[in-house]
């Protein structure tokens, strides 16, 4: 058995060889401090966030695109790998995606999880690779290809050309942080105190980078910080686009950097391919086109951009030889049976 993680800050998606995509999930997990033990995962540990009483502790194991719980981390990946493998006495072989610039204990913290659950090898691709490889680009010709992958703890960047990264540059700025500032961005307009699952629901819905208007407005719901009790006001897609403004400029900058420290040749190829988006924050109204006027090449999203990275480390057994061989970037590390 073949699985695949994208094992992201804000969900984890599966796959399996051959099958693409069979479990996608929040990365949350719900354990009693009492009893010590796993109450939920996934789906059914989000819906506890910000519900739950105070001996259940609702926790996102991951931040920023790394594991900040190693044993929260290891208990989530063995239930969902449980869940996509269930009773199959075959060790898995597992592809795991991490950010580009991944330092050695953080990749040791990951590889420790995934060995944790029994599986019998562990490979780890770098998620700007895991992009370009599921949206189907074919990176192992001499051809700049340039992709932003902005997930949930982090946003990627990078150069790839010959099977290799040739620059690349990660931010720890992607959707929490988006999240984050819609929230100081209410409270401090507004003194009102949003919840997390209310900021991402005002993200989605009301975000235009583009042409933002004062007229698209949408009421939301939170807590008035002086007195204490509910309250509400309408926020518009401009004070969203002022809330966001400073975080997609650190982007749009990251993305400048990463073009200058590019040989000329492959910029040439990356004007005329262009740049594609993947990632959930991709999904953010407007961002193609702002992105396209702000650099000055223009910007595509990836066909489904939530699951690109996912489908990218199915493909990547398929291509084992040439990633094992060719990638200078990608660290294999195998568990005797």
């Amino acid at each position: 058995m073949d699985i695949g993680i994208d094992l992201g800050t804000q969900n984890i998606i599966i796959t399996r060889r051959r099958k693409g995509v069979v479990l996608s999930e929040p990365s949350v997990i719900a354990f009693n401090k009492r009893t010590n033990r796993v109450v939920a995962v996934g789906t059914e540990a989000y819906k506890m966030v910000g519900r739950a009483p105070s001996y259940i502790a609702v926790v996102h194991p991951l931040q920023d695109g790394v594991i900040s719980d190693d044993i929260l981390t290891q208990a989530l990946i063995r239930e969902l790998i449980d869940v996509v493998a269930g009773a199959n006495i075959i060790k898995p072989r597992i592809v795991i995606c991490v950010p580009s610039l991944i330092t050695d204990v953080e990749k040791r913290a990951i590889l420790d999880a995934a060995l944790s659950t029994g599986s019998r090898k562990v490979h780890l691709i770098q998620e700007p690779l895991a992009a370009l490889i599921g949206a189907g680009i074919a990176i192992n010709k001499p051809v700049g290809h340039m992709v932003v992958d902005i997930g949930g703890g982090t946003t990627d960047i990078a150069v790839v050309s010959m099977n290799g990264i040739v620059t690349a540059r990660s931010l720890r700025i992607a959707g929490n942080r988006f999240d984050q500032s819609i929230i100081r961005y209410v409270q401090n307009k507004y003194q009102i105190l949003l919840g997390e699952k209310s900021a991402e629901q005002v993200k989605i819905g009301l975000c235009n980078l583009y042409n933002p208007t004062e007229d698209v407005i949408a009421q939301v719901k939170g807590q008035n910080i002086t007195r204490g009790l509910p309250d509400q006001c309408d926020l518009s897609e401009a004070e969203i686009f002022e809330a966001l403004e400073d975080d997609i400029a650190q982007i749009v900058e990251m993305i400048r950097r990463v073009l200058e420290e590019t040989p000329p040749e492959l910029v040439g190829d990356i004007c005329k391919n262009g740049i594609l988006l993947t990632g959930g924050g991709a999904l953010l109204g407007g961002l193609e086109a702002y992105l396209s006027r702000a650099v000055g090449v223009q910007c595509r999203t990836a066909k489904d951009p939530l699951t690109c990275v996912a489908r990218g480390t199915e493909k990547a057994f398929a291509h084992r030889d040439v990633l094992l061989d060719g990638f200078e970037r990608i660290d294999s590390y195998t568990q005797q049976s």
